[in-house]
């Protein structure tokens, strides 16, 4: 995303926090539980742990009313944030700094943490016997979207092993990130980053090989994280702080269990999605650490956000920690499940 485009999204979303109510839209339910939106960005895997703290009842025994929405892009879900379409989004911390950098009265900050990896692979056409990244060096790459979190990582991971993305390879950015698995096996590029479970299920058609993991190699970040409007928060004090407990306890269940086990509880939120397929794109984020152990965006995580923020050329100046991310609920959470 340029930054014209993101200043675009940024302004027509504060504009309509201008003309939409300034009342939040948490409430009760008939049950008298507390109502709680949550807009994720996309539905996947990579978010295991939301879904298990629905079907295990988490957020219903701590008398919340949770009604899951999905919002494709981060720019759309940003947008139902700020103009309290949702109450809390599941979405990249970058989008929280891209509305900071506006010079948003309300800022949305960052509460808890859900993922602290990149969750995309790099998925070879032909087989690999020993990948080494300088062998990207001249071919036709299929990358994510300009700005967003994938992409961003992607250049880090690149440039950390001596490639410059924009000189050292054919850099393909124009296709929807919807549409991304369908051009590589369509024939667009040599190689490709995708998300779980297009990986697994592209290497079990044998149509794609997984060679190595972005996550893994750009480093702990914030890269999924639960945020709300600060207005929201101050008013729903007890709201987020139950909101938080209840994922922090998925949390705990996902450590404590395997990938089976996971992927039959969480199943029923990808009903398209073949089990084996689901088993082998949850084993590939439990084994490299993807999901959080626990709701807290630590200051390392978020300097290294700002590092990848920096080298990709899409932050104007670095966002101190304690301006957009609060610990207290994550850390109270942690004290209750002791």
């Amino acid at each position: 995303m340029t930054r014209n485009a993101r200043k675009g999204w940024i302004a027509a979303a504060l504009a309509i926090v201008m003309i939409a109510s300034l009342l939040a839209s948490c409430g009760k339910s008939g049950d008298g539980k507390t109502k709680v939106t949550i807009g994720e960005v996309t539905r996947s895997l990579f978010y295991a742990p939301e879904y298990v703290a629905v079907a295990k009842g988490y957020f219903e025994a701590e008398g919340l009313d949770v009604e899951l929405t999905t919002t494709p892009g981060g720019d759309k879900t940003m947008t139902a944030l700020l103009s309290n379409t949702i109450d809390v989004a599941l979405v990249g911390s970058e989008t929280s700094i891209y509305v900071a950098q506006q010079g948003a009265d309300d800022p949305v900050i960052n509460f808890a943490q859900l993922t602290q990896t990149d969750g995309t692979f790099l998925v070879a056409r032909k087989p690999v016997d020993a990948f080494d990244w300088s062998s990207l060096k001249g071919v036709d790459f299929l990358g994510q979207r300009k700005g967003g979190m994938p992409q961003m990582a992607g250049e880090f991971t690149l440039k950390k092993h001596g490639i410059d993305p924009k000189k050292d390879l054919n850099l393909i950015q124009n296709i929807d990130f919807a549409n991304i698995p369908a051009a590589f096996l369509s024939g667009t590029g040599a190689y490709v980053q995708l998300f779980e479970p297009q990986a697994s299920i592209i290497e079990k058609e044998g149509k794609g090989h997984v060679v190595a993991s972005f996550g893994v190699e750009s480093g702990h970040l914030p890269y999924t994280v639960f945020m709300a409007k600060q207005s929201f928060i101050s008013k729903h004090k007890d709201t987020v702080q139950s909101f938080t407990n209840a994922i922090h306890q998925a949390q705990r269940w996902v450590a404590e269990h395997s990938a089976e086990e996971i992927a039959d509880v969480v199943l029923p939120y990808f009903q398209n999605t073949d089990r084996a397929i689901a088993v082998s794109a949850i084993d590939r984020y439990k084994k490299q650490g993807s999901y959080a152990s626990d709701p807290i965006v630590d200051e390392a995580e978020w300097n290294n956000l700002l590092d990848v923020m920096t080298t990709a050329g899409e932050l104007k100046e670095r966002v101190p920690y304690e301006k957009l991310v609060d610990t207290t609920y994550a850390q109270a959470a942690i004290e209750a499940s002791k």
